[in-house]
Protein backbone atom coordinates (compact mmCIF):
# COMPACT_ATOMS: atom_id res chain seq x y z
CA UNK A 1 0.00 0.00 0.00
CA UNK A 2 2.77 2.46 0.93
CA UNK A 3 4.28 1.79 -2.50
CA UNK A 4 1.06 2.54 -4.38
CA UNK A 5 0.97 5.63 -2.09
CA UNK A 6 4.20 6.75 -2.87
CA UNK A 7 4.95 5.15 -6.67
CA UNK A 8 3.59 8.09 -8.83
CA UNK A 9 1.32 8.55 -11.23
CA UNK A 10 2.00 4.68 -11.72
CA UNK A 11 0.60 3.98 -8.54
CA UNK A 12 -2.41 6.13 -8.65
CA UNK A 13 -3.92 4.31 -11.20
CA UNK A 14 -3.11 0.77 -10.13
CA UNK A 15 -5.31 1.78 -7.36
CA UNK A 16 -8.14 3.52 -8.97
CA UNK A 17 -7.96 0.38 -10.94
CA UNK A 18 -8.88 -1.73 -8.34
CA UNK A 19 -11.20 0.27 -6.91
CA UNK A 20 -13.40 0.46 -9.94
CA UNK A 21 -13.21 -3.45 -10.44
CA UNK A 22 -14.58 -3.74 -6.73
CA UNK A 23 -17.52 -1.54 -7.13
CA UNK A 24 -18.17 -2.83 -10.28
CA UNK A 25 -18.61 -6.24 -9.16
CA UNK A 26 -20.79 -5.32 -5.67
CA UNK A 27 -22.78 -3.62 -8.49
CA UNK A 28 -23.35 -6.82 -10.45
CA UNK A 29 -23.23 -9.02 -6.87
CA UNK A 30 -26.69 -6.48 -5.86
CA UNK A 31 -28.17 -6.86 -9.18
CA UNK A 32 -28.49 -10.22 -9.70
CA UNK A 33 -30.28 -10.53 -5.86
CA UNK A 34 -32.75 -8.10 -6.88
CA UNK A 35 -33.65 -10.14 -9.75
CA UNK A 36 -34.02 -13.60 -8.17
CA UNK A 37 -35.62 -11.62 -5.94
CA UNK A 38 -38.58 -9.92 -8.59
CA UNK A 39 -38.86 -13.26 -10.17
CA UNK A 40 -40.18 -16.88 -9.30
CA UNK A 41 -39.38 -18.03 -12.26
CA UNK A 42 -34.98 -20.02 -12.32
CA UNK A 43 -33.34 -17.21 -14.52
CA UNK A 44 -30.31 -19.25 -16.54
CA UNK A 45 -26.91 -17.69 -17.68
CA UNK A 46 -26.91 -16.78 -21.24
CA UNK A 47 -23.88 -17.14 -22.74
CA UNK A 48 -22.45 -13.20 -24.10
CA UNK A 49 -23.31 -11.78 -27.18
CA UNK A 50 -20.76 -12.20 -29.57
CA UNK A 51 -20.72 -8.81 -30.63
CA UNK A 52 -19.76 -7.13 -27.38
CA UNK A 53 -20.80 -4.21 -25.92
CA UNK A 54 -20.55 -0.50 -27.58
CA UNK A 55 -18.23 2.03 -26.07
CA UNK A 56 -20.84 4.21 -26.51
CA UNK A 57 -24.28 3.07 -27.02
CA UNK A 58 -27.03 5.39 -28.35
CA UNK A 59 -29.38 6.07 -25.67
CA UNK A 60 -32.75 5.34 -27.80
CA UNK A 61 -31.63 2.00 -28.24
CA UNK A 62 -30.90 1.96 -23.94
CA UNK A 63 -34.40 2.97 -23.94
CA UNK A 64 -35.73 0.72 -26.64
CA UNK A 65 -34.35 -2.46 -24.33
CA UNK A 66 -35.36 -1.36 -21.06
CA UNK A 67 -38.84 -1.08 -21.94
CA UNK A 68 -38.95 -4.21 -23.82
CA UNK A 69 -41.00 -6.47 -22.46
CA UNK A 70 -40.09 -10.22 -21.08
CA UNK A 71 -39.72 -12.76 -23.74
CA UNK A 72 -39.42 -16.71 -23.88
CA UNK A 73 -37.41 -18.05 -26.75
CA UNK A 74 -35.98 -21.98 -27.64
CA UNK A 75 -32.42 -22.22 -27.96
CA UNK A 76 -30.72 -24.74 -29.72
CA UNK A 77 -28.30 -25.45 -26.78
CA UNK A 78 -24.86 -26.98 -26.58
CA UNK A 79 -26.10 -30.76 -28.19
CA UNK A 80 -26.33 -32.03 -24.73
CA UNK A 81 -29.17 -33.46 -23.22
CA UNK A 82 -29.38 -31.15 -20.58
CA UNK A 83 -29.31 -28.39 -23.16
CA UNK A 84 -31.18 -29.36 -26.25
CA UNK A 85 -34.35 -26.68 -26.66
CA UNK A 86 -33.78 -25.22 -23.18
CA UNK A 87 -36.01 -22.32 -22.49
CA UNK A 88 -34.73 -19.23 -22.36
CA UNK A 89 -35.94 -16.23 -20.08
CA UNK A 90 -35.10 -12.54 -21.02
CA UNK A 91 -36.28 -10.10 -18.60
CA UNK A 92 -37.32 -6.55 -18.32
CA UNK A 93 -34.35 -4.75 -15.92
CA UNK A 94 -36.11 -2.33 -13.65
CA UNK A 95 -34.34 0.62 -12.38
CA UNK A 96 -32.99 0.34 -8.71
CA UNK A 97 -35.46 3.57 -7.59
CA UNK A 98 -38.33 1.37 -8.54
CA UNK A 99 -37.38 -1.67 -7.65
CA UNK A 100 -36.95 -0.07 -4.04
CA UNK A 101 -40.06 1.40 -4.15
CA UNK A 102 -41.78 -1.95 -5.37
CA UNK A 103 -40.40 -3.97 -2.34
CA UNK A 104 -41.48 -1.65 0.30
CA UNK A 105 -44.90 -0.92 -0.71
CA UNK A 106 -47.09 -2.85 1.73
CA UNK A 107 -49.16 -5.16 0.43
CA UNK A 108 -53.42 -3.94 0.59
CA UNK A 109 -54.33 -7.25 2.01
CA UNK A 110 -52.23 -7.21 5.24
CA UNK A 111 -53.50 -7.37 8.69
CA UNK A 112 -52.10 -4.73 10.78
CA UNK A 113 -51.79 -6.32 13.85
CA UNK A 114 -48.80 -4.76 16.30
CA UNK A 115 -49.92 -6.35 19.49
CA UNK A 116 -50.13 -10.37 18.04
CA UNK A 117 -48.51 -11.33 21.19
CA UNK A 118 -50.79 -10.43 23.40
CA UNK A 119 -53.70 -11.12 20.85
CA UNK A 120 -52.82 -14.65 20.69
CA UNK A 121 -53.03 -15.30 24.22
CA UNK A 122 -56.24 -13.34 24.38
CA UNK A 123 -57.31 -15.79 21.90
CA UNK A 124 -56.64 -18.88 23.18
CA UNK A 125 -58.06 -17.77 26.32
CA UNK A 126 -61.39 -16.98 24.85
CA UNK A 127 -61.48 -19.99 22.74
CA UNK A 128 -61.28 -22.22 25.96
CA UNK A 129 -63.64 -19.68 27.67
CA UNK A 130 -65.92 -20.85 24.75
CA UNK A 131 -65.35 -24.14 24.94
CA UNK A 132 -65.44 -25.22 28.83
CA UNK A 133 -67.81 -22.70 30.24
CA UNK A 134 -69.90 -20.99 27.20
CA UNK A 135 -70.79 -23.63 25.29
CA UNK A 136 -71.79 -26.28 28.26
CA UNK A 137 -73.61 -23.64 29.68
CA UNK A 138 -75.55 -23.14 26.08
CA UNK A 139 -76.25 -26.70 25.85
CA UNK A 140 -77.80 -26.77 29.34
CA UNK A 141 -79.98 -23.54 28.52
CA UNK A 142 -81.03 -24.98 24.94
CA UNK A 143 -82.61 -28.11 27.26
CA UNK A 144 -84.85 -25.93 28.96
CA UNK A 145 -85.59 -23.35 26.65
CA UNK A 146 -87.01 -24.90 23.51
CA UNK A 147 -85.71 -23.33 19.86
CA UNK A 148 -88.57 -21.31 19.31
CA UNK A 149 -88.64 -19.48 22.44
CA UNK A 150 -84.85 -18.44 22.21
CA UNK A 151 -85.90 -16.89 18.43
CA UNK A 152 -88.50 -15.17 20.52
CA UNK A 153 -85.69 -13.52 22.71
CA UNK A 154 -83.36 -13.00 20.05
CA UNK A 155 -85.98 -11.17 18.12
CA UNK A 156 -86.72 -8.98 21.31
CA UNK A 157 -83.24 -8.16 21.89
CA UNK A 158 -82.87 -6.90 18.06
CA UNK A 159 -86.00 -5.10 18.42
CA UNK A 160 -84.69 -2.68 21.57
CA UNK A 161 -81.07 -2.23 19.80
CA UNK A 162 -82.57 -0.75 16.48
CA UNK A 163 -81.40 2.45 17.54
CA UNK A 164 -77.69 2.25 17.23
CA UNK A 165 -78.64 0.97 13.65
CA UNK A 166 -80.88 3.52 12.67
CA UNK A 167 -78.44 6.65 13.84
CA UNK A 168 -75.68 5.04 12.22
CA UNK A 169 -77.77 4.72 9.09
CA UNK A 170 -78.30 8.08 9.17
CA UNK A 171 -74.68 8.98 10.81
CA UNK A 172 -73.35 7.48 7.33
CA UNK A 173 -75.94 8.86 4.61
CA UNK A 174 -78.02 5.93 4.07
CA UNK A 175 -81.19 7.11 4.72
CA UNK A 176 -83.18 4.08 3.01
CA UNK A 177 -81.28 1.95 5.51
CA UNK A 178 -82.68 4.72 8.43
CA UNK A 179 -86.15 4.74 7.09
CA UNK A 180 -86.21 0.60 7.35
CA UNK A 181 -84.85 0.48 10.19
CA UNK A 182 -88.01 2.70 12.00
CA UNK A 183 -90.60 0.73 9.98
CA UNK A 184 -89.17 -2.14 11.11
CA UNK A 185 -89.41 -1.08 14.98
CA UNK A 186 -92.96 -0.01 14.20
CA UNK A 187 -93.71 -3.14 12.68
CA UNK A 188 -92.48 -5.48 14.98
CA UNK A 189 -93.61 -3.61 18.23
CA UNK A 190 -97.16 -3.62 17.33
CA UNK A 191 -97.73 -6.65 14.72
CA UNK A 192 -95.07 -8.46 15.95
CA UNK A 193 -96.29 -8.34 19.67
CA UNK A 194 -93.52 -5.97 21.57
CA UNK A 195 -90.92 -6.92 19.20
CA UNK A 196 -91.04 -10.81 20.25
CA UNK A 197 -91.86 -11.69 16.32
CA UNK A 198 -89.99 -10.52 13.38
CA UNK A 199 -93.14 -9.50 11.06
CA UNK A 200 -91.12 -6.75 9.43
CA UNK A 201 -89.45 -9.75 7.26
CA UNK A 202 -92.81 -10.86 5.81
CA UNK A 203 -92.95 -6.84 4.09
CA UNK A 204 -89.17 -7.47 2.62
CA UNK A 205 -87.75 -5.57 5.19
CA UNK A 206 -84.40 -6.84 6.42
CA UNK A 207 -82.34 -5.79 9.55
CA UNK A 208 -79.34 -3.30 8.46
CA UNK A 209 -76.29 -4.00 9.84
CA UNK A 210 -74.71 -0.66 10.44
CA UNK A 211 -72.54 0.35 13.80
CA UNK A 212 -70.45 3.58 14.60
CA UNK A 213 -67.20 1.49 13.96
CA UNK A 214 -68.77 1.46 10.28
CA UNK A 215 -69.62 5.46 10.92
CA UNK A 216 -66.12 5.57 11.66
CA UNK A 217 -64.49 3.86 8.65
CA UNK A 218 -66.78 5.86 6.15
CA UNK A 219 -65.96 8.90 7.63
CA UNK A 220 -62.18 8.23 6.96
CA UNK A 221 -60.75 7.05 10.37
CA UNK A 222 -58.74 4.01 9.57
CA UNK A 223 -59.29 0.72 11.78
CA UNK A 224 -55.91 0.68 14.06
CA UNK A 225 -54.24 -1.96 15.37
CA UNK A 226 -56.20 -5.70 15.28
CA UNK A 227 -57.43 -6.24 19.15
CA UNK A 228 -58.37 -8.97 20.94
CA UNK A 229 -59.41 -8.82 25.16
CA UNK A 230 -60.87 -10.94 27.33
CA UNK A 231 -64.77 -12.00 27.02
CA UNK A 232 -65.37 -10.17 23.74
CA UNK A 233 -65.36 -10.79 20.32
CA UNK A 234 -62.51 -9.57 17.90
CA UNK A 235 -62.32 -5.86 17.02
CA UNK A 236 -59.95 -3.02 16.19
CA UNK A 237 -58.82 0.12 18.22
CA UNK A 238 -61.93 2.00 15.74
CA UNK A 239 -64.32 -0.82 16.36
CA UNK A 240 -63.76 -0.92 19.87
CA UNK A 241 -64.43 2.96 20.36
CA UNK A 242 -67.33 2.22 17.93
CA UNK A 243 -69.00 -0.53 20.87
CA UNK A 244 -68.70 1.57 23.18
CA UNK A 245 -70.59 4.84 21.69
CA UNK A 246 -72.80 1.97 20.16
CA UNK A 247 -73.41 0.70 23.95
CA UNK A 248 -74.48 4.41 25.06
CA UNK A 249 -77.42 4.76 22.47
CA UNK A 250 -79.07 1.78 23.74
CA UNK A 251 -81.96 2.02 25.50
CA UNK A 252 -81.70 -0.19 27.75
CA UNK A 253 -78.82 1.66 29.18
CA UNK A 254 -80.76 3.90 30.65
CA UNK A 255 -84.17 1.91 31.40
CA UNK A 256 -82.47 -0.40 33.44
CA UNK A 257 -81.65 1.31 37.01
CA UNK A 258 -78.90 -0.79 37.94
CA UNK A 259 -75.44 -1.60 36.21
CA UNK A 260 -75.66 -5.15 36.98
CA UNK A 261 -79.22 -5.43 35.78
CA UNK A 262 -77.75 -4.94 32.56
CA UNK A 263 -74.87 -6.75 33.17
CA UNK A 264 -77.05 -9.82 33.41
CA UNK A 265 -79.34 -9.20 30.42
CA UNK A 266 -75.93 -8.92 28.32
CA UNK A 267 -74.92 -12.50 29.63
CA UNK A 268 -78.36 -13.58 28.99
CA UNK A 269 -78.40 -12.44 25.33
CA UNK A 270 -74.96 -13.70 24.38
CA UNK A 271 -75.53 -17.08 26.01
CA UNK A 272 -79.21 -17.32 24.24
CA UNK A 273 -77.16 -16.36 21.00
CA UNK A 274 -74.69 -18.92 21.35
CA UNK A 275 -77.46 -21.13 22.44
CA UNK A 276 -78.94 -20.60 18.89
CA UNK A 277 -74.99 -20.99 17.29
CA UNK A 278 -74.00 -24.36 18.93
CA UNK A 279 -72.58 -25.76 15.74
CA UNK A 280 -71.18 -22.70 14.37
CA UNK A 281 -67.78 -23.48 14.43
CA UNK A 282 -68.25 -27.15 14.54
CA UNK A 283 -64.80 -29.01 12.86
CA UNK A 284 -63.64 -25.23 11.26
CA UNK A 285 -60.73 -25.82 14.16
CA UNK A 286 -59.23 -29.01 12.48
CA UNK A 287 -59.47 -27.84 8.92
CA UNK A 288 -57.46 -24.73 9.30
CA UNK A 289 -53.75 -24.75 10.08
CA UNK A 290 -53.62 -21.27 11.97
CA UNK A 291 -56.79 -20.54 13.46
CA UNK A 292 -55.64 -17.16 14.86
CA UNK A 293 -54.80 -15.76 11.57
CA UNK A 294 -58.14 -17.30 9.64
CA UNK A 295 -60.12 -15.69 12.56
CA UNK A 296 -58.22 -12.48 12.07
CA UNK A 297 -58.21 -12.33 8.18
CA UNK A 298 -61.89 -12.98 7.63
CA UNK A 299 -62.97 -10.41 10.53
CA UNK A 300 -60.97 -7.19 8.57
CA UNK A 301 -62.06 -8.66 5.42
CA UNK A 302 -65.64 -9.02 6.25
CA UNK A 303 -65.02 -5.48 7.90
CA UNK A 304 -64.08 -3.49 5.25
CA UNK A 305 -66.71 -5.38 2.58
CA UNK A 306 -69.09 -3.74 5.25
CA UNK A 307 -68.14 -0.33 5.41
CA UNK A 308 -67.93 -0.47 1.54
CA UNK A 309 -71.45 -1.56 1.17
Amino acid sequence: MHRLLTGGPRGAVAALTVAIAMVALGGCGGLSTAVKADSALPVPLQPPVSGGVPANPDPASIDTAAEAPAVASLGAGDGGDGGANAPVIAQTQRAPQEKLETASAPGDDEDYDPWEGFNEKMFEFNRRADRYVLKPVAKVYSLIVPEPFQVVIANGFENINFVPRMINSLLQGKWGGAGRELSRFLINSTAGIGGLFDAAKYWGLEKSREDFGQTLGVWGVSPGPYLIVPFLEPMTVRDGIGRGVDSVMNPLSYVLPFIWTGISMKVGDVVNDRALNLELFQGFEESVVDLYSAVRHGYLRRREQLIKE
